[in-house]
């Protein structure tokens, strides 16, 4: 069984406005605790969070130990990309150190190399397991080009959705555990049809619609159908998000015809740059979009 929860709360939301379908802002800290409680009563007891995701991991030690639930969770943070010249070891013990007092924890379930390009350092970090600092050692993906670097990882974190099967490949591996982040790929699945400015989405998303199941269910849905998907890692701003993420997760796999037609439509998958945020900035100047 995994150590992981099934369903995960990614926390970047905690510390930073985040997402481009992202109206509601920055939680208030008393928020962010009714969102943790509602987390742990509701089995989602994986927490993913990152020294540069504002001042989440200050948040969630301090609602934790307010809750009193500071040892009910698993919380995986991340190393920031390594400077130049740095010590990886070195490097690698400090920043997880301080987060684990931000986090007002002594241990943390998961470590992450935040930045794909110090996947050559993954060695250093699993160093840390022996300092028992971490459990587990891994990166997180975001681009195809470095699919393959988290062969040895413990551990990888990656984006996928029903749209996205850029890393589809990286599932299954016996030992390794993936966590899956923008299965409605930053919120743009959900958005107001005049607000995705990326046509090929906006077609596929009138097709999947025919199915007649709401979007942000399809997408999770989806998502735990497969096997392989281990973890699936959602953010929210509020509570009534969160509950309704839960509930999905709690249905019953899609079954084979709506399977078969998703892969249909899905497939071939859609260009990087239309299902990646990192390029959507890109897509936009070159599409003259405001």
């Amino acid at each position: 069984m995994s150590v992981f929860s099934k369903l995960m709360l990614g926390t970047v939301q905690f510390g930073l406005n985040y997402g481009v379908a992202n109206t509601a802002g920055k939680p208030s800290f008393d928020t962010v605790k009714d969102i943790l409680k509602t987390a742990y009563e509701g089995g989602v007891t994986t927490l993913d969070t990152a020294p540069e995701y504002g001042d989440s991991e200050e948040v969630i030690g301090c609602a934790l130990k307010e809750l009193g639930l500071s040892s009910r969770f698993q919380v995986i943070t991340k190393i920031p990309g390594l400077p130049a010249g740095a010590d990886p070891e070195q490097f690698m013990e400090n920043s997880i150190r301080m987060s684990l007092q931000r986090l007002q924890q002594k241990s943390v379930a998961a470590v992450l190399l935040h930045a794909e390009k110090d996947s050559l350092h993954l060695d250093a970090l699993k160093k840390q397991k022996d300092r028992g600092l971490t459990e587990f050692a891994g990166i997180s993906l975001n681009l195809q080009a470095h699919a393959d670097d988290g062969e040895t990882a413990d551990c990888l974190q990656v984006p996928a959705s029903i749209l996205d099967h850029r890393f589809d490949h990286c599932f299954g591996k016996p030992g390794r555990h993936c966590f899956i982040r923008g299965a409605c790929m930053q919120g743009m699945l959900l958005m107001p049809e005049d607000k995705i400015f990326i046509p090929e989405v906006l077609e596929r998303r009138r097709r999947l619609e025919k199915l007649g199941i709401p979007m942000v269910e399809l997408a999770l849905r989806y998502l735990f159908s497969k096997p392989e998907n281990k973890s699936i890692l959602t953010g929210v701003e509020t509570v009534a998000q969160l509950r309704e993420n839960i509930r999905i997760s709690r249905l019953s796999p899609l079954n084979e015809t709506d399977l078969k037609r998703i892969d249909e439509i899905v497939f071939p998958p859609l260009p990087e740059n239309c299902v990646s945020p990192f390029f959507w900035g890109k897509y936009k100047k070159e599409h003259n979009i405001a």
